[in-house]
């Protein structure tokens, strides 16, 4: 079968976007205007909202994602709350629709491992919206550490308490990101984690510590808070030959190397070019769907990093417990 006849008759991928908070909106601007793309349209429950974002860019405006996708699209994109996701993306999925759907991938384990369950069954395309994977200065790194001896990952992500966060804490919105990126550095799995994490004046955890050992040896530490009054993003990773600090904001890479006896070294700052990570994303979300080959973050991997994530958070459930249990009592009388 052409692409005119999947996609319909000009061969547009037909796609629409569920929920239009700010990151939805974007992947609605983002698709409008993407070559061989057709949003058909944009769906929330926040009508006043969800009509403004269709009007400026000359979609249709739904009430609820069932309208939309009875409406005919082949792909979604989906930025509605994480506790909507599970079943807007399995109901997608029955209806044989691609699905995009951003990180977290969903609010347990389970949802998400039922997520990519669906897809599978229904042989669509699932990717998952880890957009950091994106950004230019992520890929820089993530070339110039090709077969290298990687001895250790720092990453810090931190920045003020966002106004818009209300369900979940740090390690889920933030440290995420970044349990996601080790894994794709290093290309090993987590198996040792050792989390310290705080709600110093938020009602989650607004402080979290983590450390972890990949199975291939890797040591890996993050550092993430809604304390720091401005936001920085950084990597910095050790390996056998040579030393790289990434500033995912300015998008500067810098590689030291050459080390000599002496104490003296080599620096160097690494091309990196510039390019929407959001659009990257979902440019490689449609070349997925139109070749049929994995798409660039698999629901798999999307459900190892939550679990990651989450285990962090029972550890400290796990240590508050038994804190409270060998605190000393007080004896009234």
């Amino acid at each position: 079968m052409g692409e005119a006849e999947k996609f319909g008759g000009d061969g547009a991928l037909r796609v629409g976007v569920i929920g239009v908070g700010v990151m939805g909106s974007n992947h609605a601007r983002v698709l409008a205007e993407l070559p061989g793309v057709k949003l058909v349209g944009v769906a929330d429950p926040d009508r006043k909202r969800c009509d403004q974002v269709a009007r400026s860019l000359g979609c249709a405006s739904f009430a609820d994602a069932g309208d939309l996708v009875r409406h005919g699209v082949d792909a979604v994109t989906i930025a509605a709350p994480t506790h909507f996701h599970r079943d807007i993306a399995i109901d997608c999925a029955a209806r044989g629709i691609h699905v995009m759907v951003e990180k977290p991938i969903a609010s347990t384990v389970e949802e998400s491992r039922a997520i990519v369950a669906a897809a599978r069954r229904a042989g669509v395309t699932l990717m998952v919206g880890h957009v950091e994977r994106f950004n230019p200065a992520v890929q820089s790194i993530k070339r110039a550490i090709q077969d290298q001896d990687i001895l250790s990952i720092a990453i810090t992500r931190v920045g003020p308490f966002p106004p818009r966060m209300s369900n979940v804490g740090v390690v889920i919105d933030l440290a995420v990101h970044d349990i996601d990126l080790i894994r794709w550095f290093t290309d090993s799995e987590i198996v040792e984690i050792q989390p310290q994490t705080s709600s110093a004046v938020a009602e989650r955890e607004d402080i979290a510590l983590l450390q972890f050992r990949t199975a291939s040896g890797v040591l890996a530490h993050i550092n993430t808070n809604w304390l720091t009054p401005f936001k920085a993003r950084t990597v910095h990773i050790a390996t056998r030959d040579k030393y790289l600090i990434g500033d995912l904001l300015t998008l500067q890479v810098t590689e030291c190397f050459g080390f000599q006896p002496d104490g003296s070294y080599s620096m160097r700052h690494l091309s990196v070019g510039y390019a929407e990570p959001l659009r990257s994303e979902l440019v490689a979300f449609v070349s997925a769907i139109r070749s049929g080959e994995t798409p660039a973050v698999t629901g798999e991997e999307a459900v190892a990093s939550l679990e990651i994530a989450i285990r962090c958070l029972d550890a400290r459930s796990a240590r508050t417990v038994v804190a409270q249990r060998q605190a000393p009592r007080r004896v009234v009388g």
